[in-house]
């Protein structure tokens, strides 16, 4: 039976569909990327923001178009809108043969039996309790690459911003033990993984509701010494909770690499107070300052949102003036979703939706020019990068093809990643070489310029 996966949202739901296919794999079932040959399909969706929630949406529609026809027989959904919407989506689209919680995705298995069994009395509902403790090391077909995997740490949030849906579908934070941590990590390695990217609803609390404390540096000194484990990048680390351990200890590790991706937000103090969130201007400005003092070569990432209820335009200027005075490195500006059943859905005034987008795009060409400057300044610098694929030629970047090709032999252009450059969210390196490179292939490269957001580069020694 070919199965078709469609994953949608963020990276931790990533990790949720490669461990669905890996349920699946190694008997009755294979798996195929097109809709025309699948017999069975899955979406695995989010519902985070109102466009993710579109995205699910229409996905699951075109699937139960063919599922009305003939075309499939069995259309299973899974993830965040699956546990919100269960109900809506049973009643509203019949096609729908199951719907699976965010803790019942280990169901799978049995529920496409039942459905292709044409048992009688099954269950198209499968919701399980909200706080079961997750489990790592589980059989996983990835995805993402043949060198770069994510371990997902933990599952959950505590922190109930007051925009955020996350803690209603995910539940409580819940670590996964250190144990099947460090065992996943070092399947991963065997599989070729060398950078592994470490998620979670937010790493930085790791531990604290199994252990007691925050084990975060622990764990990271633990999975260090994985031997073909180069790279180890942390991502979702929230303000508040960087302790003086953690940067020591991202300080004292080669490969750990010197990047925090730090969601804050907002800078105005009154908003960040609506938000429900637990730090104000003068805080982040310390955590942002002792972060650079101790990692001199720290590239720092923030997501913030525009337009949330009651924004005045002077809380959107304290914003500006922050984001010209802290010049992060990356930066993501969203507009404010108003989510039904939390509470900033019944704040006032909500912001129409004209402004959050004048906001967005003010805050967006503002960082524009602090990212340009950025990569041109990285001109002249040696880094280690981490080979994504080889471009084709009609795709180079016109200022590398413009380069010195054929003065040593053949050319080669490799798209690439610099310890500045998480996966799908950040820039690339455009890289020339002599000499042919593989997926995986970590190399030393001078850069010779930039473009925008990405930077260009030869291969050196």
């Amino acid at each position: 039976m070919r199965v078709l996966f469609v994953s949608l949202g963020c990276d931790k739901n990533l990790v949720d569909t490669e461990v669905m296919l890996g349920s699946l794999s190694g008997g009755t079932y294979t798996f195929t990327d097109d809709e025309d040959e699948a017999e069975i399909a899955v979406v695995n969706t989010c519902c985070f923001i109102h466009d993710a929630k579109q995205e699910s949406v229409n996905a699951i529609l075109e699937l139960a178009e063919r599922r009305a026809a003939g075309q499939l027989k069995a259309l299973v959904v899974t993830g965040c809108l699956a546990q919100r919407y269960q109900d809506e989506i049973l009643t509203e689209i019949p096609e729908v043969d199951a719907v699976l919680g965010t803790t019942a995705t280990e169901e799978l298995v049995h529920t496409l039996e039942d459905i292709l069994g044409d048992r009688k009395e099954r269950e198209r509902l499968l919701i399980e309790d909200l706080s079961k403790r997750p489990s790592g090391n589980q059989k996983r077909l990835r995805t993402a690459g043949t060198a770069t995997g994510y371990l997902k740490i933990a599952e959950g949030c505590d922190k109930r911003c007051t925009y955020c849906v996350i803690p209603d579908i995910r539940g409580p934070y819940r670590s996964i033990p250190m144990e099947d941590l460090v065992a996943e990590a070092q399947t991963l390695a065997q599989e070729g993984v060398r950078e592994l990217i470490l998620v979670a609803q937010e790493t930085t609390v790791y531990g604290t509701d199994l252990y007691g404390e925050k084990k975060l540096p622990e764990l990271l000194r633990r999975l260090t010494p994985i031997e073909g484990i180069e790279w180890i990048r942390l991502l979702y680390c929230y303000p508040e909770e960087i302790t003086d351990e953690m940067i020591e200890t991202v300080a004292a590790e080669p490969k750990i690499l010197p990047y925090f991706d730090m969601p804050i937000q907002h800078a105005s103090d009154e908003v960040l107070r609506r938000m429900g969130r637990r730090t104000n201007r003068a805080e982040l400005e310390e955590i942002i300052g002792r972060l650079r003092e101790a990692l001199p070569d720290v590239c720092l990432r923030t997501t913030l949102i525009t337009g949330f209820p009651g924004e005045r335009e002077k809380d959107h200027e304290i914003l500006k003036r922050f984001v010209k005075k802290m010049k992060f490195d990356r930066l993501g500006v969203f507009t404010y979703s108003r989510e039904e059943g939390t509470p900033a859905a019944k704040m006032k005034p909500q912001i129409p939706a004209r402004v959050k987008k004048a906001r967005q795009k003010e805050l967006m060409l503002l960082q524009q020019e602090i990212a340009f400057r950025k990569a041109a300044k990285m001109k002249g610098r040696r880094l280690e990068a981490l080979i994504e694929g080889r471009i084709v030629d009609e795709a180079l970047p016109l200022t590398v093809a413009a380069g010195s090709a054929g003065e040593k032999g053949a050319r080669y252009v490799y798209a690439a990643r610099t310890y500045r450059d998480a996966p799908d969210v950040d820039g690339l390196l455009f890289v020339e070489s002599e000499r042919e490179l593989l997926s995986g292939d970590l190399i030393t490269v001078k850069i010779t310029g930039s473009r925008e957001y990405d930077l260009l580069g030869r291969e050196t020694v």
